[in-house]
């Protein structure tokens, strides 16, 4: 991302800015979004970007009782959208989201099924504990005999959203809430409008509201010293909460030290692992082919739960006549997925192609046009997957694919699910973090961990008071 002039050819979009709660608009500063399409963003006010340490923060000392009770009605405002900030916000996003129309329009109406009360509830008291540690101190009895008591006291926060679906906005908007803390919300390039529509929702629900002073939303250019040295600080905030690709990430990582602690949601890679069973018979082979696709074009593949590798048991003939089958059920158009995804890069179709010529060791099925690829290997390929590509690779067993799986593993995928007790323990040794069954990699439940920990409760401060 690069600061550019406006030109005349494409007006820039204005991108709006939420300070402490407030609407801020203007044309100050001008960039270029992905694709060159330009936008302007209000000049920042650094200082106005940060909450005095000297003071408790607007939510601090709100019962977490009232802040659910505001997150329903804001779900419930984003629902029926009675000022058209959720449409606006859409709009806006087809000129600089990466997901095709009817996938984003998908996305923006799920977004108010976040803020669900019974879901709400469920997140505290999974990821926190019970909302008396958020609410007060909780007093308990230590083996010595001595009395104490502990608190999630509220952090100030600073979160790196990202782009590649609209719905991390929203878990990131619901988190830093339930969490009582302030924070600071830098928007993604792509994705520079969701954000602010839902604290603008929020502020029209209760424009008092403590909660609605504790967010700010802005943009900057990621990796900007000028403003990162001076935000990315301990003197203003706690912990920085960072989602996005690993050049994101080190950048963040630069301004991490005592005082200043990062949670990283980390980029990650998913599996899919499928047993034998799936060859019992002709249609099993194409149910299983169609759970298999739709775990891997969860936002054509965008999102950290697609599978981009897939191991599977059989012979070669059955592998291959799934890979085909695969191949077919990629380019079929799901909730998260578009029947044409991004096409295949030029460098990448090289590649992919010399791959032709390798058969038996490799086959390829599909083509280059973004609906669908499958490769089949020995081994997996070099190149990462990307874009409704898949590897297949055949196994002996699922036992020996565990092997494939380490620390970068977010979801993996199993068939059938009865082979999960076997094979959890030692994928969780390998490194992977979610295990579920194939087909469900995106059905993601609030207030389960996620990337390996409970970000509730790593977005608080633990605070002791001994006596």
């Amino acid at each position: 991302m690069n600061a550019s002039t406006r030109t005349a050819a494409q007006p820039a979009a204005q991108v709006p800015h939420i300070i402490k709660g407030q609407l801020h608009s203007g044309a100050d500063v001008a960039f270029t979004g992905p694709g060159g399409v330009p936008f302007t963003a209000p000049a920042l006010d650094l200082a106005n970007l940060t909450w005095s340490r000297q003071e408790e923060g607007p939510a601090f000392n709100t019962p977490i009782g009232e802040i659910i009770d505001l997150l329903v009605a804001t779900g419930e405002c984003l629902a029926t959208d009675p000022d058209g900030l959720l449409e606006e916000a859409y709009a806006r996003m087809l000129a600089v989201s990466p997901l095709e129309r009817g996938v984003l329009k998908r996305a923006y109406d799920d977004l108010p099924r976040l803020f669900d009360r019974t879901v709400l509830n469920f997140v505290v008291e999974g990821e926190i504990g019970g909302t008396d540690v958020l609410d007060g101190w909780r007093e308990v009895r230590l083996p010595t005999g001595r009395t104490a008591r502990f608190r999630a006291f509220p952090a100030r926060l600073v979160q790196i959203l990202a782009g590649n679906a609209p719905g991390v906005a929203g878990i990131s908007v619901i988190r830093g809430a339930l969490s009582k803390g302030v924070n600071l919300l830098k928007l993604p390039s792509n994705d520079l409008f969701t954000a602010t529509a839902v604290l603008r929702a929020m502020a029209a629900v209760d424009p008092t509201h403590p909660v609605v002073k504790s967010f700010s939303a802005v943009y900057w250019r990621g990796g900007d010293a000028k403003v990162e040295r001076l935000l990315f600080s301990p003197q203003f905030f706690d912990k920085l909460v960072a989602w996005g690709g690993e050049a994101a990430l080190r950048s963040a990582k630069d301004y991490i030290g005592p005082g200043f602690e990062l949670v990283a949601f980390d980029p990650k890679t998913s599996i899919s692992m499928i047993g034998v069973e799936a060859f019992a018979s002709e249609e099993i082979t194409a149910e299983v082919a169609a759970l298999a696709a739709t775990d891997a074009t969860g936002y054509n593949q965008s999102a950290c739960t697609s599978s981009r590798y897939q191991y599977v048991e059989g012979s070669l003939e059955q592998i291959d006549h799934y890979c085909e089958l695969l191949q077919a059920e990629l380019g079929v158009e799901r909730h998260t997925a578009s029947v044409i995804g991004t096409p295949v890069p030029p460098d990448l179709r090289e590649e992919i192609e010399a791959l032709r010529s390798l058969a038996p060791e490799f086959r390829v099925w599909g083509d280059f046009t973004g609906r669908g690829l499958v490769v089949r290997s020995e081994e997996p390929v070099d190149f990462y997957p990307d874009g409704k590509i898949v590897n297949v690779v055949p196994v002996p067993s699922l036992r020996e694919a565990v092997g494939f799986a380490n620390v970068a593993t977010q979801t993996v995928g199993v068939y059938p699910p009865t082979r999960k007790r076997e094979l959890r323990n030692h994928l969780a040794s390998a490194g992977a973090q979610r295990v579920v069954s194939l087909g469900q990699a995106m059905a993601e439940s609030a207030g389960l961990p996620h990337d390996g920990f409970m970000p509730l409760h790593r977005m608080v401060r633990w605070v002791n008071d001994e006596d």
